[in-house]
């Protein structure tokens, strides 16, 4: 890894849990026409809670981001990632984007490339004893989520419905409703996620 590519990979990172975030929130908002009281309706965020992460005042959890991508159209990758684009792309472990909600310890990482628009993400989430990703609002209609489990059990809420998985079980379901993953076994959890935009509008 050069130095460059750490460099870069390391404001990706810092992007999640600084202000970065709140810049490339209000630089989406504003590139879009939105004003803070749009974006609220769309995200169901707080207008007071978007206008203080965009200020830099305060970090988001990854629930409250992912309602944010939602509304300004975009992955959560893309919002809280650097977008490059090659034919061919190598995400070195060390170098994946990390993002750790402060509040529960859940960790989302990124082992795609963090393209631009929408098309499929995969993603490994890891979930510590006990806790939750908390809940993720719906996706727009057309958006696919398929989760295999890596370790641990995992109970995934969708829509008010419950599912208990166990390691190597394997789930497929449409994202457009609420979805929350909680680890209800002895030990730390992990999954893998892919969601598929390819057929939301």
């Amino acid at each position: 890894m050069t130095e460059d590519s750490a460099t870069v990979d390391s404001r990706m990172v810092e992007a999640v849990s600084s202000d970065r975030l709140g810049g490339r929130v209000r630089e989406l908002r504003r590139g879009r026409g939105l004003t803070l009281e749009e974006l609220a309706g769309r995200s169901g965020v707080s207008r007071a809670m978007i206008s203080k992460l965009e200020r830099g005042e305060k970090n988001p959890t990854l629930v409250v981001a992912a309602r944010l991508a939602e509304g300004l159209g975009v992955t959560l990758s893309r919002l809280a990632g650097t977008e490059e684009k090659r034919e061919v792309v190598v995400v070195r472990k060390e170098n994946r984007l990390v993002m750790r909600d402060p509040e529960t310890g859940f960790e989302r990482q990124l082992l795609s490339p963090t393209f631009a628009g929408r098309g499929v993400e995969f993603v490994r989430n890891v979930i510590p004893t006990g806790g939750t990703s908390g809940e993720f609002p719906p996706h727009s209609r057309g958006v696919r989520e398929h989760i295999v489990v890596e370790k641990g059990e995992l109970s995934a809420t969708l829509g008010g419905e419950e599912h208990r998985l166990r390691q190597g079980d394997a789930l497929y379901f449409e994202a457009d409703v609420p979805h929350r993953f909680d680890n209800t076994g002895p030990g730390e959890c992990s999954y893998y996620l892919v969601i598929d935009y390819s057929g939301a509008p």
